[in-house]
């Protein structure tokens, strides 16, 4: 496709606006009314979360992963710990994540500090997800190089044969993480691009609220 024809492609967003006045004063209790309008609205996958990293070197590494909880203390997702952005975290937990529901055509941008769930949080999501899913997340050695697709295919084989009776627990390197933010924007579209951006950022323990320019 041709440049300019891409620069060609926009679309005016009418669907909200966003005021201080309209907000609650926790982000994250006004992130959960998002969501569940989000869920409300039928948005397709409305847990995806576009979660960035760093590591040692700087270089910025990004990827969706699903949101799989959220309370007073932050945003919990579950990945391989020995992945890229499992190893990236190790080595700089400073982490960045945006939920983008385009029915409503909304933005949240989350930015802080990840730390490990403990062990029995781990196993409980672990333990919940359906066997294939088990064993997938057992066998497969994420982000490194494989030979084939039939090299995860043989190892998951593998571990059916030897859980067939006994039930497969949770792998050391896989479990939980919980983001916990210092900042929380959140983003309405508007007509001519005039957004409505309201971010949180916590100071002493509190959060205040300040409007950004689109």
């Amino acid at each position: 496709m041709e440049k300019s024809k891409i620069a060609a492609i926009r679309k005016d967003y009418l669907n909200g606006k966003l005021e201080v006045e309209s907000i609650l004063s926790n982000p994250v209790e006004q992130f959960k009314l998002w969501f569940q309008e989000a869920i409300n609205a039928g948005v397709d996958e409305p847990t995806a979360m576009f979660l960035a990293t760093t590591g040692k070197d700087s270089q910025p590494a990004a990827r969706i992963v699903l949101l799989k909880g959220v309370d007073e203390k932050g945003f919990d997702f579950f990945t391989n710990y020995q992945s890229r952005k499992g190893l990236q975290i190790a080595e700089n937990p400073k982490v960045a994540a945006t939920f983008f529901w385009k029915e409503l055509e909304r933005q949240v941008r989350i930015e802080g500090v990840v730390e490990k769930l403990d062990g029995a949080e781990s196993d409980e999501y672990f333990n919940s997800r359906p066997a294939e899913s088990r064993f997938s997340a057992a066998a497969s050695p994420q982000s490194q190089v494989i030979p084939d697709r039939n090299f995860l295919e043989k190892k998951i084989t593998g571990l059916k044969e030897m859980f067939s009776v006994e039930e497969l627990k949770r792998p050391e390197h896989w479990g939980g993480y919980k983001l916990k933010p210092h900042r929380i924007e959140f983003w309405q579209g508007r007509e001519n691009r005039l957004h409505d951006r309201l971010v949180y950022a916590i100071s002493d323990g509190n959060w205040f609220i300040e409007r950004l320019a689109p």
